[in-house]
């Protein structure tokens, strides 16, 4: 099975060719180049989440709940969630996974279990694709793949080192990592439950963020507070009209002056 540094090493030589062919091939800009590399990189971590401790699981439960909430920035916008309600939401989410996610994978998770397959890597894609709402559809795809991607290259390292090319044998270990169903029926259940949500919540995230927004336009416009007029606390400000020499101004035309001759 390949170490930690391996497996770090190795996503992250692939997250750079991909980020490279975004960009170069695919049109896409360096900032998403850069951001999808990254998260190809990191994505080489997580199937070790089933780790049962060491250095796996403590660097990407930490590094999961530092970023996670700052790619849903996105999300809490098209939510019409104010500053303080996104600080609030990231720190929240920051909470729920380092504390409770990742007790969740200590208690109910073994390792090179179904958190080691293909389906679990179509998990991780598709929580990306929830998780980073994008105005371009393609640029979503692109950065929900490169997760994927990151998976897939941990789980395909686990199978080459399960390989003994010196003694031209397979070790035990070897096909627990690409695999479609695992030795537990409920854990395969729990995978292909989880994947089935995630596809149905994928399909309709389109219309509940077109849903969102519109509610979030809506309210804008009917809680917008209009404008005071300066003039209308201070008099002083309010505009002085002409008067005209010779005559009074009446707001059409000028009145010739009054005269109070007394009467004889």
């Amino acid at each position: 099975m390949a170490d930690f540094k391996t497996h770090i090493t190795g996503s992250t030589i692939v997250g750079v060719a991909y980020g490279y062919w975004g960009v170069s091939q695919q049109g896409m800009t360096l900032e998403s180049g850069l951001l999808a590399g990254g998260l190809c990189s990191v994505s080489g971590m997580l199937p070790d989440l089933d780790s049962d401790s060491g250095i796996p699981l403590r660097e990407t439960g930490m590094f999961a709940a530092a970023v996670i909430p700052m790619l849903m920035i996105e999300r809490f916008r098209d939510m019409g969630l104010s500053h303080e309600a996104m600080a609030l939401a990231a720190m929240l989410i920051y909470v729920a996974i380092r504390f409770v996610a990742i007790e969740f994978f200590k208690r109910y998770t073994v390792h090179r279990g179904m958190w080691h397959s293909i389906p679990a890597a179509a998990i991780a894609g598709l929580g990306a694709y929830l998780v980073m709402p994008c105005p371009s559809e393609a640029v979503r795809v692109y950065k929900s793949l490169a997760v994927l991607l990151g998976f897939m290259v941990h789980l395909i390292l686990d199978e080459i080192w399960a390989i003994d090319f010196r003694r031209a044998r397979l070790k035990k270990s070897f096909g627990t990592a690409l695999k479609f169903f695992g030795s537990n029926i409920w854990g395969n259940v729990s995978v292909w439950a989880k994947l089935a949500l995630l596809c149905y919540l994928a399909w309709g995230d389109h219309a509940i963020l077109d849903r969102l927004r519109l509610r979030v336009r809506l309210d804008r416009q009917q809680y917008t507070i209009p404008q005071p007029d300066p003039a209308n606390f201070f008099p002083g400000l309010q505009q002085q009209e002409p008067q005209p020499e010779g005559g009074v101004w009446n707001g059409r035309f000028a009145l010739p002056p009054f005269h109070d001759t007394p009467h004889r």
